[in-house]
């Protein structure tokens, strides 16, 4: 049974929710700000309510900050612009030439580029000296994350993880902004014998290859086809450059969905959707299987395809009310009997729920519904529209938001890795709940935002509109 979409929903009649998580997100910053020594590293989940770091890789120290701008942006309270603004002045630019990670579009445009479009905005004082170092910094980000680079057998190539080079995540296609935002201020990568490399051009192969190699369309690949489901990591023979086998790090197994994977490709598709049809210039892919426009290939065909179909699979294995389980084939689910048919049950005794899930997917599934309406379909984009607002509104009330002032996260029943067995259960519990996630409360409040801004009748926030 798919998620009960409320047709009825505006952005309006969630006003009052969107405030409220505003309202509770400005103390939690605050407490994070007061409390958070550096020398811990990198703030990543809570434990009993408390954030804690937990080394991997440097994936979120972007959204530490970016929460900040954000909630700057949507209340106007100058307290978070200074804290947004220092901590990327004084944290940030390791990550800006970090070799080592996937994840600049998470780090950067969650800050540099929310300062930048803030200053475009006119919603900062535009300073030169600012706008420039912003801009360079995006810039160096986007190059560097272009260079982890491995080529395949067809000659086009992917972004590959920190697992190394034989290694396709699919939650880089939301990193993929990084890219899009280097280029759009004119950027190049610089290679052997001074080679321009273009960055727009590693992007779309590395998306179409997203679209590929992580996502399934039940055209019969392998046993465990279904459409719209995404596996979290493909593996490349990198001798050969061919596609070997599907694979997972966070989800249960290569052939079930970690649906927080999945909520990446939604909303990475969606926005990279937005971006080339914002931009005006249609992403060329050199590959036969794109759609020829005159003597150029067009590969957007190829991200709608994917956006639709992990939106649609979506949407048919969350409960009710748009909370997903962790995994669609969570070992224990069976237990749960026909959980898609009810309301999400965080504290059950089986599988977690995954609220960093909703949050991501919900904000894709809003920007691919728009998308779709502004190019006259308009029965399916009130779909996806209408869903990703449903999902919204049941992250910002009980028993999702948080709003115990002792605790610091924001959205509670967050996983991060369950098969490491990283997340705190709670004496008494037999699953993690009742924690946050950096993630997760970052993108809540990127998700408020965009309703913020459309019941007001302000400007669509894209992470393109720092350059656009």
């Amino acid at each position: 049974m798919p998620i009960r979409i409320d047709h009825k929903l505006t952005p309006q009649k969630l006003l009052p929710g969107v405030y409220r998580l505003f309202e509770l997100s400005a103390d939690k910053i605050l407490s994070i700000e007061k409390t958070w020594k550096p020398q811990q590293g990198t703030p990543v989940f809570t434990v009993k309510g408390k954030y804690t770091s937990r080394g991997w890789t440097e994936w979120t120290q972007g959204f530490q900050y970016g929460s900040a701008l954000l909630q700057f942006d949507a209340m106007g309270d100058e307290r978070f612009l200074e804290i947004g603004r220092r901590g990327t002045v004084e944290r940030m630019a390791t990550h800006v030439s970090h070799i080592g990670v996937h994840d600049h579009g998470f780090n950067n445009i969650s800050t540099y580029g929310n300062l930048l479009r803030l200053m475009r905005e006119g919603k900062i004082p535009h300073n030169e000296d600012e706008k420039n170092f912003y801009e360079l910094a995006l810039k160096v980000s986007g190059a560097v994350q272009a260079a982890r680079w491995t080529k395949i057998a067809d000659g086009t190539g992917f972004i590959h993880s920190f697992n190394g080079p034989h290694s396709l995540f699919v939650d880089t296609i939301r990193s993929c902004r990084a890219l899009a935002v280097a280029h759009q201020l004119g950027h190049v990568l610089m290679g052997e014998q001074d080679a321009k490399i273009s960055l727009r051009q590693r992007l779309v192969e590395h998306a179409i290859n997203t679209a590929r190699h992580s996502v399934y369309y039940g055209e019969g690949r392998d046993a465990y086809d279904e459409r719209g489901r995404t596996t979290h990591e493909a593996v490349f023979n990198t001798a050969s450059g061919a596609f070997r086998c599907p694979n997972s790090q966070q989800g249960f197994s290569p052939f079930t969905t970690w649906t927080r994977g999945q909520a990446w490709a939604i909303c990475g598709f969606a926005e990279q959707l937005e971006f080339f049809r914002r931009t005006g210039v249609a992403p060329v892919s050199n590959l036969h299987r794109e759609k020829q426009v005159g003597d150029r290939r067009d590969a957007c065909p190829t991200f709608l395809r994917a956006a639709l179909a992990t939106a649609d699979h979506f949407i048919e294995h969350s409960c009710v009310d748009g909370i997903p389980m962790w995994d669609t084939g969570a070992p224990n689910l069976h237990h749960l009997g026909n959980y898609a048919a009810k309301t999400s049950d965080p504290y059950n005794q089986w599988e977690p729920v995954d609220s960093s899930a909703a949050a991501i997917a919900a904000q894709g599934l809003i920007r691919l519904g728009n998308y779709l309406t502004a190019n006259g379909e308009m029965k399916s984009g009130v779909r996806y529209r209408q869903a990703g607002l449903t999902i919204a509104r049941t992250l910002f009330r009980e028993p999702y938001l948080s709003t115990d002032p002792k605790h610091q996260g924001l959205i509670l029943h967050s996983v991060y890795h369950r098969p490491n067995g990283w997340d705190y259960i709670a004496p008494g519990q037999k699953v993690p709940n009742g924690e946050s996630s950096m993630w997760g409360d970052y993108h809540a409040r990127e998700l408020g935002l965009l309703i913020l801004r459309e019941a007001r009748g302000e400007v669509y926030p894209t992470f393109f509109g720092c350059v656009a």
